[in-house]
C-alpha cells in the first residue's frame, strides 16, 4: 500500500488488490493499516501547523515627514520622558553606545560635513531608537538648503522590526537638547535664580527659553553674534515674560543667575571674571565633538561640574578639554544629571557655580522616539 497527497492536499491511501486473507492474516493487516493511516495524519497535523519562513512579514514603517513632526511636536512634550530617562541612565537601566561620527571632507564632489549616529535602549520601554544626524553641511546654503538634516528611526522593542522612520532634520533633536536644559534648570538651580542669560540665539536657544520658561517664570537677557534682537522678540511674545538684548557676553554673565550657552563652540563664550559672585549654572550644549568647547577650563576646574554622561563628556564635551590640558580628572566630576534626578547627590547648595555638560545622549534619543511615535504612531 501507499500514502499519497493531491493537489488539494487531500492524503489518500492505495490498497494493494484483494486476495483470500485467513483470519490471522487480515488482523495483522489491520493493524498495519490502522497505524499507516495514522501516521499520514500526524504528519498531515504537522505540516499545517509548521509556521513557513518569510522575510516580508513585517509591514513597511511609517514615514512621518518633517511638516508632520514639526507641527505635532514641542519641547514640552519631551521634558517628562527625558527626565525618566536620565533617571534610568543613572541607574544603569539604559543601553547607550558611543555616538559613531563620520567626518566628510571637502572634495569636488563631497562635503564638507559631519553625520554623527546615536541610539539607546530605555530598559522596560516598547521601542529603542536610533538616529542619524547630518550637520555642518554649510555648502547647502548656497544651494537654498539647511546644513543640517537627519532622521530617528523608532523601532519596535519585542519583534525588532522598524515602526517609523522621522525625517525631523535636527528639530527632534533639539527638543530633546531643550528638555535636557529644563531637567538640568530643574535640579541644579535654586527657585529664586530666575534671570537666564543666553549665548547663542539659533535653533536650540529658542527651545532652552522654552524650556526654561517651563520650570519657572524668567527674565531673559540675549547675547550672540547674529539674531539676538529678533530671538528676544520672538521669545517675549511666544512665552509672555520678558527679554532684553545685552551688549556684550560679559554685560550678559554679569547679570545672569543661570546662562545657556549653544554655540558652534570653536572657542569659548565666557570668562570667569564675568560670573555672577552669587552663584551662577552654565548649562553647555555646545561641544559634541572633539574640536568643540565653550566653557574655559578654569571655569570648569572651579565648578561644581555635572555631566549628562561621563564617558561621553570626556571625549566630546567639555570636560574633555580641561581632561587635555591637565586641569581635572574623571575624579572631578561631581556627578552625571540622572544622579541629581535621583536624589542620590544634591544640586544647588550655595553660592558656587555649576556647569551641567550637555552632549547629547542615546537615552535623550530613546525617550523622544518613544514620545514622537506615542504620539503620531496611531495616526
Amino acid at each position: 500500500h501507499q500514502c499519497w497527497q493531491d493537489q488539494d492536499g487531500i492524503k489518500s491511501l492505495i490498497l494493494p488488490p484483494r486476495l483470500p486473507l485467513e483470519p490471522i492474516m487480515l488482523t495483522s493487516f489491520t493493524r498495519q493499516t490502522t497505524r499507516f493511516v495514522k501516521t499520514c495524519l500526524v504528519n498531515q497535523q504537522r505540516q499545517a501547523t509548521t509556521p513557513t519562513r518569510s522575510f516580508s512579514a513585517f509591514p513597511a514603517p511609517k514615514l512621518f515627514d518633517y511638516e508632520t513632526v514639526t507641527s505635532s511636536l514641542t519641547v514640552g512634550d519631551a521634558i517628562e520622558s527625558v527626565e525618566e530617562a536620565f533617571s534610568a541612565l543613572a541607574k544603569g537601566k539604559v543601553d547607550v553606545p558611543m555616538p559613531m561620527h563620520i567626518g566628510v571632507e571637502e572634495s569636488s564632489v563631497a562635503g564638507p560635513g559631519d553625520c554623527h549616529i546615536k541610539g539607546g535602549y530605555v530598559a522596560a520601554t516598547p521601542t529603542f531608537t536610533v538616529k542619524l544626524a547630518c550637520v555642518s553641511f554649510y555648502k547647502n546654503i548656497e544651494k537654498g538648503l539647511p546644513p543640517g538634516s537627519g532622521i530617528f528611526i523608532v523601532v519596535n522593542a519585542v519583534t525588532g522590526a522598524p515602526l517609523g522612520v522621522f525625517q525631523e532634520n535636527r528639530f527632534m533633536t533639539d527638543l530633546r537638547t531643550g528638555a535636557a536644559g529644563a531637567v538640568a534648570m530643574k535640579h541644579c538651580t535654586s527657585a529664586s535664580q530666575d534671570v537666564v542669560g543666553f549665548i547663542g540665539c539659533g535653533a536650540i536657544a529658542r527651545n532652552m527659553a522654552r524650556a526654561a520658561a517651563a520650570v519657572r517664570p524668567i527674565k531673559g537677557i540675549a547675547f550672540g553674534l547674529a539674531g539676538s534682537e529678533e530671538f528676544a522678540a520672538e521669545m517675549s511674545e511666544e512665552l509672555g515674560m520678558p527679554f532684553e538684548v545685552a551688549g556684550s557676553a560679559e554685560e550678559l554673565c554679569g547679570k545672569s543667575d543661570v546662562i545657556f550657552t549653544q554655540t558652534p563652540g570653536a572657542e569659548t563664550v565666557l570668562e570667569k571674571s564675568w560670573l555672577n559672585p552669587a552663584g551662577v549654572t552654565i548649562i553647555a550644549s555646545g561641544s559634541d565633538q572633539p574640536t568643540k568647547q565653550e566653557i574655559p577650563n578654569d571655569v570648569l576646574k572651579a565648578s561644581k561640574y555635572i555631566s549628562d554622561l561621563t564617558k561621553q563628556t570626556s571625549k566630546v564635551g567639555e570636560l574633555r578639554g580641561a581632561l587635555q590640558a591637565g586641569e581635572m580628572t574623571e575624579d572631578d566630576v561631581y556627578a552625571e544629571l540622572g544622579e541629581v534626578v535621583n536624589g542620590d547627590k544634591p544640586g544647588r547648595e550655595g553660592d558656587e557655580i555649576i556647569v551641567v555638560d550637555l552632549t547629547g545622549t542615546g537615552a535623550q534619543d530613546a525617550a523622544i522616539g518613544q514620545v514622537a511615535w506615542d504620539k503620531l504612531g496611531g495616526v
